[in-house]
């Protein structure tokens, strides 16, 4: 048995470790990941409602993804698109605790760069799926 890093790997911060390879994966871990240090820091009253709002819808995202990845093709567009509205729920409640200083301007750049992502990734998704006639 070797001791050498032969059999390592990078870690890519996807959900295939999970049977489940979908692109989206990634960018929606990483994602939650810095809104999870962020919202750690949110005044104390702003984090038991607005930073907790966000993040169960955050979680609710990535279980849509789940959803959407794990089903036939025929029944994913239902899960897409409601992952597609609470992507843009996240944007508009994130930009509320940007305003009410509850999230650093800096802070809200990256995670808003993230959502746009994961929006664009959504819509890509959304579109390969044929329409059932």
């Amino acid at each position: 048995m070797s001791n050498s890093n032969e059999g390592s790997h990078t870690h890519t911060h996807t959900l295939r470790e999970f049977g489940l390879d979908i692109p989206i994966s990634g960018v929606l871990y990483e994602f939650y990941k810095l809104l999870y240090q962020y919202t750690k820091f949110f005044p104390k009253k702003d984090r038991y409602s607005l930073g907790k709002k966000i993040d169960t819808l955050a979680l609710s995202l990535i279980e849509l993804v789940i959803f959407a990845g794990s089903t036939s093709k025929e029944k994913k567009l239902p899960y897409i698109q409601k992952a597609i509205v609470s992507v843009d729920l996240i944007k508009i409640l994130l930009r509320v605790a940007k305003d009410i200083d509850a999230l650093e301007g800096k802070k809200y750049i990256v995670l808003q760069q993230n959502l746009q992502e994961i929006g664009r990734q959504l819509g890509g998704w959304k579109k390969s799926i044929p329409p059932l006639l």
